[in-house]
C-alpha cells in the first residue's frame, strides 16, 4: 500500500524482516575503472541487458506527487526508472532485494573542488587562509596533467562509494588545458554522474591569472564545449565555474558561459572579498539569472541575497566546511527566509569528509540551533524549524536542481535516470528503524550505504564498488601525491 507524503504511523517498524539484501547481481563483461596513469576508455558496468528489479524495500521516492512506500519495487529498463510500486512482477529482470534497505535517489553534490581528492585530510585544522596559503597558493601549482587524473578519480570513485551518485567539480586547477583534459577524462572513467565546472588555474604568487594567458580561461570552454560537451545527454555535462570579480572578467566570462549554452556556478560571500559588494553589481549590471548557482554566500549583503532571490538564483553551502575554516556563519536561515531551498556541497576533501550524513545533519543541526536560541531570548514568530525530510530533499532534489538537473535525476519519478542507493538497515547503528526518514538523516553513515546505481548501472554492490582496482587506485593516488608535495617543496613532517 502506498503511504503518503507523511510515512505511515507504523513508521516502518523493520528490524525483525526476513532476509537480507540479496547477492551481487551479476555485471557481464565489467570493466576495469579507466585506472591507468593516463586517460583511459571510459568505465563501463553493463549488465546482462535485462531489466533490474530492486525488490521489497522502504522506498522514499523524494518525489511529493507519488509519496513513500513502505514496501515496494523499483523497475530500471535501461538507464532509466520504469516503475515505482508494491508488487511489481517483471519474470525476465535481474533482481536486487532490498527486504533490509531503504531504498533513495542518490545524493547530489552541487560543489565540490575533486583535483584535491589526492590532498584528502593535508589540511584538518586549518583555516580559510591556510587554504589559500597551502592549496591553492603552494600545492595547486605544483600539479601536472596526471595529478589532476589521479585526484579527480580518486574524488570520483569516493564519492560514488558513499552514495553520492552526481557531484559538480568545481574545477580550479586549469593550469593547461592538458590539465583541462585529464580532469573531464577521469570524471568519465569514474562512471559518476558528473557537471564538469570548468574554472580558473592555480598558477601560484601573485596568481593573477586573468593576467596569464597560458590557461587558456575562459576561451577554452568554447573548444571542451565542442570536444566533450556536443551533447547535455550524456554523464557528464559542461558548466562554468566563474568569478564574481574583477568585474570586468566576470561579465565576460559569464556572457561567454551563456554563449554556449553552460550553467554558471560562482563562489560568493566569502573570503578577504566577501563584503566587496561584488554580487550587487553583477546585479546591476543585469548579469543575474536563474542560470547561476551561488555558493556560501555567508557574507553577502540583503540587497544581495534579495536579488538572488528575484532572478531565481540557486545556493550551494557546504555547512560543515564553512564552520570549520572560517567562511562565516552558513546562511541557512536567511535562504529559507527569502524562499530559497539550498543544495548541499562537500566542497574540500583537504580538510573535511566526503560523506552527505554529514552534510545533512550540521544543517539540520544549525538551523534548529538558530530557532532555539532566537526562542530563548524572547523572539516572537519564529521560523519554522528544518525537519528530516527538509535536509533529505536538500541533499537530492535541491541538489539537482541547483545543477541543472532536476528533470534527470534527484528523485524515485519514472522517466528518470536511475540513480539509485540502497542503505543497510540492518546495521547496528540503525537498528530497529522506527521511521525511514529519521534513519537515514539521524542515524546513518557511509557503512550503510550497500548499493549504487548511476543510469541503470550497478557500481557498487553488497558494500564493493564494482569493477575498481582498488590497488591499483592506491598506487595512483599515492604517486600523485607524492609527485605534488616534491615540487612544491611541501614539509612533511605535515603529513
Amino acid at each position: 500500500m502506498k503511504a503518503s507524503s507523511e510515512l505511515s504511523r507504523r513508521q516502518f517498524l523493520r528490524a525483525t524482516a526476513v532476509g537480507a539484501v540479496a547477492a551481487p547481481v551479476a555485471c557481464a563483461g565489467a570493466a576495469r575503472a579507466g585506472l591507468a596513469a593516463e586517460p583511459a576508455a571510459p568505465v563501463r558496468r553493463a549488465l546482462s541487458g535485462r531489466p533490474i528489479l530492486i525488490k521489497g524495500g522502504t522506498v522514499l521516492t523524494l518525489d511529493r506527487q507519488i509519496g513513500d512506500f513502505e514496501n515496494a519495487d523499483v523497475l530500471i529498463e535501461g538507464s532509466k526508472i520504469a516503475a515505482v510500486r508494491p508488487g511489481i512482477s517483471a519474470p525476465n529482470a535481474e533482481v536486487i532485494s532490498a527486504t533490509r534497505a531503504i531504498v533513495m535517489p542518490g545524493f547530489v553534490d552541487t560543489h565540490r573542488h575533486m583535483w584535491e581528492g589526492i590532498l584528502r585530510n593535508i589540511l584538518p585544522d586549518g583555516s580559510l587562509g591556510d587554504y589559500f596559503r597551502e592549496i591553492t597558493g603552494t600545492l595547486g601549482p605544483a600539479y601536472q596533467p596526471q595529478d589532476v587524473y589521479a585526484g579527480n578519480l580518486v574524488s570520483a570513485l569516493g564519492a560514488i562509494d558513499v552514495g553520492v551518485t552526481t557531484v559538480l567539480d568545481w574545477s580550479h586547477i586549469h593550469n593547461s588545458p592538458e590539465h583541462t583534459d585529464a580532469a573531464v577524462q577521469a570524471l568519465r572513467d569514474s562512471g559518476v554522474r558528473a557537471v564538469f565546472g570548468y574554472g580558473s588555474p592555480q598558477l601560484g604568487p601573485p596568481n593573477k591569472w586573468w593576467e596569464d594567458t597560458r590557461h587558456r580561461y575562459p576561451e577554452d570552454i568554447r573548444r571542451l564545449r565542442m570536444q566533450y560537451f556536443s551533447s547535455d545527454d550524456q554523464l557528464v555535462t559542461l558548466a562554468l565555474a566563474g568569478v564574481p570579480l574583477p568585474f570586468d572578467v566576470a561579465m565576460s566570462s559569464w556572457k561567454l558561459a551563456r554563449d554556449v549554452g553552460a550553467r554558471i556556478t560562482v563562489h560568493v560571500g566569502v573570503g578577504p572579498a566577501g563584503r566587496s559588494g561584488a554580487v550587487q553589481k553583477l546585479g546591476e549590471a543585469g548579469a543575474l539569472k536563474s542560470d547561476t548557482t551561488y555558493i556560501h554566500g555567508c557574507l553577502l549583503n540583503d540587497t544581495e541575497w534579495k536579488m538572488i532571490a528575484e532572478t531565481g538564483g540557486t545556493l550551494s553551502l557546504a555547512g560543515y566546511v564553512e564552520m570549520m575554516m572560517g567562511h562565516g556563519l552558513p546562511p541557512i536561515q536567511k535562504a529559507l527566509d527569502l524562499g530559497i531551498r539550498p543544495s548541499l556541497s562537500v566542497d574540500v576533501e583537504t580538510s573535511v569528509p566526503s560523506d552527505f550524513f554529514t552534510q545533512m545533519r550540521t544543517v539540520l543541526a544549525l538551523q534548529r540551533n538558530d530557532v532555539w536560541v532566537r526562542g530563548q531570548a524572547g523572539e516572537k514568530n519564529l521560523p519554522a524549524v528544518l525537519k528530516t525530510r527538509d535536509v533529505l530533499e536538500f541533499a537530492t532534489i535541491e541538489g539537482a536542481r541547483a545543477n541543472g538537473l532536476d528533470g534527470r535525476v534527484g528523485t524515485l519519478t519514472p522517466g528518470k535516470q536511475a540513480d539509485i542507493i540502497l542503505l543497510r538497515t540492518d546495521r547496528l547503528n540503525v537498528l530497529p528503524v522506527n521511521n525511514a526518514t529519521g534513519a537515514v538523516v539521524t542515524s546513518m553513515g557511509t557503512g550503510n550505504v550497500d548499493t549504487v546505481l548511476i543510469a541503470g548501472r550497478v557500481m557498487k554492490r553488497n558494500g564493493q564498488m564494482v569493477g575498481v582496482d582498488m590497488n591499483r587506485v592506491s598506487r595512483l593516488a599515492h604517486e600523485a601525491r607524492d609527485r605534488v608535495v616534491a615540487r612544491a617543496g611541501y614539509p612533511r613532517a605535515r603529513l
